[in-house]
Parts: C-alpha cells; sequence; structure tokens
C-alpha cells in the first residue's frame, strides 16, 4: 500500500487579527501588548532557524479564545543564506520594508521585524499604518512619514 495523501491536524484558532482589528471588540492596552510579545517571541523562534516568514501580516496571525497567538502561513517563508539570491517581491504591499519597496533582494529579517512594527500600530489605531493603492503610492505614504534618506547611509 502506498500513501496518497497527506493530512494535517492543527490545534483550532477561532479568529485572526484582521478579524479583531477590524471589530468593534474592545482591545485593552493589555490585549495589544500580549499579542506584540506573543508575535515577537514567535518571529524571535523563526528567525533563530534561519527563516523569514516574508508575509507577516494580521491575517496570517491566528488567534483563540485564550488570545494565545500563532504565526500561520509560511507559503513565502524561506531559509535564509548569505549566497541565494533573494526574491524582491514579498510581504504584501502595506507590511512591506522600504528595502523591498525598492526592489532590493538583499534583505535580512529586519524585514519581519517591520512588518510587525506596522502591524503593531494597526492593532493601536485600528486602522493601517501605511494603506498604499499600488506600489508608488506605498512608497510616498512611507517617505511622508519617515521622510527622505539622506545621501549617507551607515
Amino acid at each position: 500500500d502506498s500513501f496518497n495523501d497527506v493530512y494535517i491536524a492543527y490545534e483550532l484558532m477561532n479568529t485572526d487579527l484582521h478579524q479583531i482589528i477590524r471589530s468593534n471588540q474592545a482591545l485593552s492596552e493589555e490585549h495589544c501588548q500580549y499579542f506584540l510579545y506573543q508575535i515577537l517571541r514567535g518571529l524571535k523562534y523563526i528567525h533563530s532557524a534561519n527563516v523569514l516568514h516574508r508575509d507577516l501580516k494580521p491575517s496570517n496571525l491566528l488567534l483563540n479564545a485564550n488570545c494565545d497567538l500563532k504565526i500561520c502561513d509560511f507559503g513565502l517563508a524561506r531559509v535564509t543564506s548569505e549566497t541565494d539570491f533573494m526574491t524582491e517581491y514579498v510581504v504584501t504591499r502595506w507590511y512591506r520594508a522600504p528595502e523591498l519597496l525598492l526592489n532590493s533582494s538583499d534583505y535580512t529579517a529586519a524585514i519581519d521585524v517591520w512588518s510587525v512594527g506596522c502591524i503593531f500600530m494597526e492593532l493601536m489605531d485600528r486602522k493601517p499604518l501605511f494603506p498604499g493603492r499600488d506600489h508608488v503610492h506605498q512608497l510616498r505614504l512611507l517617505l511622508e512619514f519617515i521622510g527622505t534618506p539622506s545621501e549617507i547611509t551607515s
């Protein structure tokens, strides 16, 4: 006999962070801190395995009734390697780091950290930080917020 199908059973998660942000459900500062803590703890684990998630966004953060948070959708994730070429077009636009908007293929785990910052602000304000309509608008929103970089970079 041979196996033709593989089934994976996951823990039941009731919703995702996107649904919570869009709802009228009250979120205390403690909720926001706990969600951020869990995201960063999960990201630390992922990055310690030399993996970049590359698509962190509220809909990829699952929640259960106990406010336990799980990172999901590793479809764009990949192992980091100094010798490998990295795809530029990753991460959902609103959560995309500046280096990705500038089409750099030389990026690090910092792209995931940028996404977490955008998610945290969205969690606090209940609206996206950089809701760009397209690539150019996204870059314009970002530059209006953080300013134009100087010629000297470190």
